[in-house]
């Protein structure tokens, strides 16, 4: 069946063993999605949609000038439902061939939802994730009544951090053997670099997985972080080569933008097409979409190049602080250190080894009676004792270590 709103491909498919036709859910292939007043006309005179004429009411006194910026956008007209132009920045930025091969979402929230409902069926099919890994892949399956395999990073450091075979890295023998004992796992989600490891998943791991014939599904790897990670990190090379790749990313991490909610799906024209057809008409708002505009143009992505740096420098600075507090019971930093945080295990003083209630209460007595807020990471998988730590500002991450040397002399 083909895709609606799709143009039909000459090209051969590849991996040859897939066929997005063969997971994409039957109700979903056949769906004839919304179509909204924007998608047919955008300009004259606009009295299609019941809009209000009268535009916006809200007041304008003693708001600030940056407040009526955004008022004067046209708020009463519904938003452009496609977003062309914010999609043809983004495909450049990540040296994609068009905006065909780009999906925009509330946040990458929205797009795991998406992937969800429409290739998953409920109660019968499955995800794969690799603990220890962002918690939203559980909770939307849950949502979504639909079953989780779990199949763990690899949590020996007896191997370094990182890298193919170091703490964290992908098991991807195990990955393998879990998709291969289960035909009803249809999505494997990947987090690189990984939310809390901090760490790289290596472009070999993943080529790996997906020419892995067995697995008929999608493999989806989501890079909220990848902007930290370095060059030639991310696996949008390998969008290309593969139909059954699915990238995720966001504006929320290195653009500084978390509050505009804007994620990404950047994949090969068919799955877009699919998530397209199935998403709400209106998703992306009028504010978020101007906003997103501007940090994509060429001096704020300079500015945004600019903060990665100065952030990469300071995560660095921040480590070598850290390891100075080992006498009081921190332990060496874990993962791979790609992200703009750090994990680090808070240790028995006397054993050395990763203490959960001791991390706990140094977790809970920095906020409650310091002000300073981390997250206490201890319960996932290979994470014992761990706190997760943001990179702040010169100031904050002074503040930070002040705060939590104090803690540690007393606890």
């Amino acid at each position: 069946m083909p895709i609606l709103g799709l143009a039909p491909c000459v090209k051969p498919q590849r991996p040859a063993h897939f066929d997005i036709e063969k997971v994409i859910r039957p109700n979903i292939l056949s769906l004839h999605p919304y179509r909204c007043a924007r998608d047919d006309y955008q300009e004259g005179i606009l009295l299609d949609a019941n809009e209000n004429s009268q535009g916006h009411s809200i007041s304008l006194l003693g708001k600030t000038e940056e407040l009526l910026s955004v008022l004067d956008t046209d708020l009463h007209r519904y938003p452009d439902p496609s977003h062309d132009h914010i999609k043809a920045r983004i495909a450049q930025l990540r040296s994609l061939p068009d905006p065909k091969h780009v999906f925009l979402g509330v946040g990458s929230d929205e797009v795991i939802d998406l992937l969800m409902r429409v290739c998953v069926t409920p109660g019968r099919e499955k995800i794969l994730i690799t603990p220890p890994t962002y918690g939203m892949y559980t909770v939307c399956a849950h949502v979504n009544d639909v079953g989780i395999v779990r199949c763990n990073l690899n949590l020996s450091g007896d191997h370094g951090e990182g890298g193919e075979n170091g703490r964290f890295s992908l098991s991807v023998n195990d990955v393998k053997a879990a998709v291969s004992s289960d035909p009803t796992i249809k999505l494997i989600f990947l987090c690189s670099p990984g939310n809390p490891t901090g760490t790289l998943i290596s472009l070999e791991s993943l080529r790996s997985l997906l020419e892995y014939e067995p697995f008929k599904g999608i493999v989806v790897v989501d890079e909220a972080y990848i902007d930290f990670a370095g060059e030639d990190a991310s696996a949008v090379s390998l969008i290309k080569d593969f139909g059954n790749l699915c990238v995720m990313q966001t504006l929320s991490k290195s653009f500084g933008l978390a509050g505009i909610r804007l994620g990404l799906a950047l994949a090969q024209p068919p799955l877009i097409q699919i998530l397209t057809n199935t998403k709400a008409p209106y998703n992306i708002s009028t504010p978020t979409a101007q906003l997103a505009l501007a940090a994509l143009e060429k001096p704020s992505l300079a500015t945004m190049r600019q903060k990665i740096a100065v952030l990469l420098n300071s995560r660095e600075e921040l480590a070598q602080s850290l390891a100075g507090l080992s006498y009081l019971g921190l332990g060496p930093i874990i993962g791979g250190n790609h992200a703009n945080f750090l994990v680090v295990p808070v240790v028995d003083k006397a054993t050395r080894l990763p203490d959960n209630g001791r991390s706990q209460r140094v977790y809970k007595v920095l906020a409650e009676e310091n002000g300073v807020v981390v997250r206490y990471r201890g319960s996932e998988p290979g994470c014992t004792g761990c706190l997760r730590i943001t990179v702040g500002t010169p100031e904050e991450n002074r503040v930070l270590l002040e705060k939590l040397r104090n803690v540690l002399e007393v606890l």
